[in-house]
């Protein structure tokens, strides 16, 4: 976060390549939960596009003492909320393929949803179907609670600052964590999808 402050403040005095750096660092990360709140490939891009375009013309406004990340997020998460009230949007097929793509880059989405500690469900499980299941209950989600589980899930934010970003209490937050955590954990139940695996799936031994 310090090289992030460094560079925004180079680019409050005129440097335009220090927006560019800025910019290559987070343009994937603003773009993935755009994609995750949005639940539409189109929208992100477009959400993505405003989001650094208000960086640029709110740059004056950004103190040193913010934090850029939470004051980048603030952003997103404002735009896309003004999006989700829009529209609607409860498409799945774009965010199971952004959960597809984040396996690339680390621990499943299928693997974080067993409670707020990150304990998963088995890894055997893990197939086209839970990504399914999982990306329709995401979708399904009511905004407040969504956003707070992607802040936290995919952007690895602290819950401090994820209070910082959507305005309520921090416990208001784990709250909305814990409300997410439980629907998605009763979607994959409902669609016979436990820790043991799917029906047919043999135990892999691993315990809670």
């Amino acid at each position: 976060d310090q090289e992030d402050a460094e560079l925004m403040g180079r680019f409050k005095k005129g440097e335009a390549k220090a927006f560019e750096q800025l910019l290559a660092r987070h343009k994937k990360g603003v773009f993935n939960f755009c994609l995750k709140m949005l639940v539409d490939r189109a929208q992100a891009e477009d959400a993505m596009q405003e989001v650094f375009l208000r960086i640029v013309r709110s740059a004056k406004d950004w103190e040193r003492q913010a934090k850029f990340t939470t004051w980048l997020y603030t952003i997103a998460r404002n735009h896309c909320i003004d999006a989700i009230r829009k529209a609607g949007y409860r498409k799945t097929a774009s965010l199971d393929h952004a959960l597809k793509e984040g396996e690339e880059e680390g621990v499943p989405l299928s693997e974080r949803v067993a409670d707020e500690e990150g304990i998963a469900p088995d890894r055997g499980a893990q197939s086209s179907r839970m990504r399914t299941v999982l990306a329709a209950a995401l979708a399904d989600l009511p905004p407040e609670q969504r956003e707070v589980f992607v802040m936290r899930e995919h952007a690895g934010m602290a819950f401090k600052d994820i209070s910082a970003i959507v305005g309520v209490a921090e416990n208001t937050v784990k709250s909305r964590m814990r409300y997410a955590l439980e629907h998605l954990r009763q979607s994959l139940k409902k669609a016979g999808i436990t820790r043991e695996g799917p029906p047919g799936c043999p135990r892999s031994g691993r315990r809670p």
